[in-house]
């Protein structure tokens, strides 16, 4: 990192603690002002070009984010919520990836397969973004649950199809046996591992208070390697360190009590807190930075009202394609359930569903997977459409952060979410936990 690049860190951070008072102060998610802060600073002539380094992205922010995430999910909840977490992070995340990459073919003229890398980029809601909004509007705790269960698991299968879509441009094909594989063994492999993984920072936080071996520092620091422990590991033996990341911080959290002391929880999510905050300011301002960088990765000579239709139209079919799929996805399994099983499970009430229809905010990781894309194919040829990828991606984030994250609350205001009941949208047999 040059001097450069650190004062602007810095710079970051500082308009970030300015940002997150003025977000409080409107009763806004703050990753939407910080997202528009970077856009306007990186715009002007005074701010060095800077494009966010893929990998700082995924190895740097996104495990102890998504690890802490987990961690704070009521495991109870997640598991009351788990078939239409699956129907969200994994159906809907297919069915945007083909809706998208259709639209990019026969809509924008790009070819099939950066279409479909184009639709793998943008398919996940952002989980980052998720846990802010949800912190900041008044939700029920069942839609919180499902909205954050669904953004912790999305990223794995969203970068499945991701790997297979770029293989696929880069080496001219790829094998179903090879894709099938990669949807088994990568998910499945980083959910073992992360349970593993656990499981003995459960027992080796026991093992040291057995032996009166750490105080409070050393576990705190313990609990911030974590996430590093168990994404890392995950993504050298090519398995989804997400995943790996995400069941780890599930499991220890769900174990919290019972390994850790009151006092150190405190201790702990004081700590745990600061830096979420201190890596979202980064993270999010930075996307609105990138912007330049990108700007000037596109070499098609597309006029700027070309490049502002082709961005609407993939912010359009995004959101439209989650109302799609969210609506029958809340009613059908109940219906089938009812008509197959007996089971007599209540309707979720529609003002809820139109509420987790609209919260498809995009995040860091769509814009970190664009700007991780190689820039050669396999046969020394240029990667087809890269540039317009970075910048569909980047203005995909934009819209529907910026977009759907400012209007949230008053659509919630409109569908007065507050004054339905307890949603019941728990699969059936199981009890619901708030």
């Amino acid at each position: 990192m040059s001097a450069k690049e650190f004062e602007l860190v810095l710079l970051l951070i500082g308009v970030a603690v300015a940002l997150g008072a003025v977000a409080r102060r409107l009763a806004v998610p703050y990753p939407v002002l910080l997202v528009v802060a970077g856009f306007l600073l990186g715009v002007q002539d005074w701010t060095i070009d800077y494009a966010l380094p893929p990998w700082v992205v995924f190895n740097a922010f996104l495990p102890p984010l998504l690890y802490a995430a987990a961690f704070n999910t009521n495991w109870s909840a997640f598991r009351g919520q788990f078939r239409a977490i699956v129907l969200l992070a994994v159906g809907l995340v297919l069915f945007t990836t083909g809706l998208v990459a259709w639209a990019a073919h026969d809509w924008l003229g790009m070819g099939w397969g950066p279409a479909f890398v184009l639709g793998a980029v943008v398919s996940p809601p952002d989980a980052v973004a998720a846990a802010a909004v949800a912190a900041r509007v008044p939700l029920p705790r069942t839609v919180v649950t499902l909205l954050e269960g669904e953004s912790l698991v999305n990223d794995a299968s969203a970068l499945v199809c991701y790997t297979v879509a770029v293989g696929a441009v880069v080496t001219g094909g790829v094998s179903g046996v090879e894709v099938a594989a990669k949807f088994l063994l990568v998910p499945s492999g980083g959910l073992l591992l992360g349970l593993a993984g656990g499981w003995l920072v459960c027992h080796l936080h026991r093992w040291l208070d057995r032996h009166d071996l750490a105080d409070s520092k050393l576990h705190i620091t313990l609990t911030l390697l974590t996430p590093f422990a168990l994404y890392l590991p995950a993504e050298h033996l090519h398995v989804s360190g997400v995943l790996a990341a995400v069941a780890g911080g599930l499991y220890v959290g769900s174990q919290a009590e019972r390994v850790f002391a009151a006092e150190l929880m405190v201790e702990a999510r004081a700590v745990w807190e600061s830096m979420e905050f201190i890596l979202n300011a980064v993270i999010f301002t930075l996307v609105g930075f990138t912007y330049s960088a990108i700007r000037q990765q596109i070499k098609d000579g597309s006029s700027p009202w070309e490049l502002a239709v082709a961005a609407g139209t993939v912010a359009l079919v995004l959101i439209v394609s989650r109302i799609l799929w969210v609506f029958p996805g809340a009613y059908v399994p109940r219906w089938l359930d009812h008509k197959l099983c007996g089971c007599r499970e209540p309707y979720p009430p529609a003002n809820a569903v139109a509420v987790v229809a609209w919260t498809g905010m995009r995040g860091v990781v769509s814009l970190a997977a664009a700007l991780a894309l190689p820039e050669k194919t396999a046969t020394g040829q240029d990667f087809p459409d890269r540039g317009l990828i970075q910048f569909l991606t980047f203005w995909a984030v934009f819209a529907t952060l910026v977009g759907q994250g400012l209007t949230l609350p008053y659509v919630i205001r409109w569908l007065r979410v507050k004054q339905f009941p307890h949603l019941k949208v728990h699969p059936p047999g199981v009890s619901p936990t708030d």
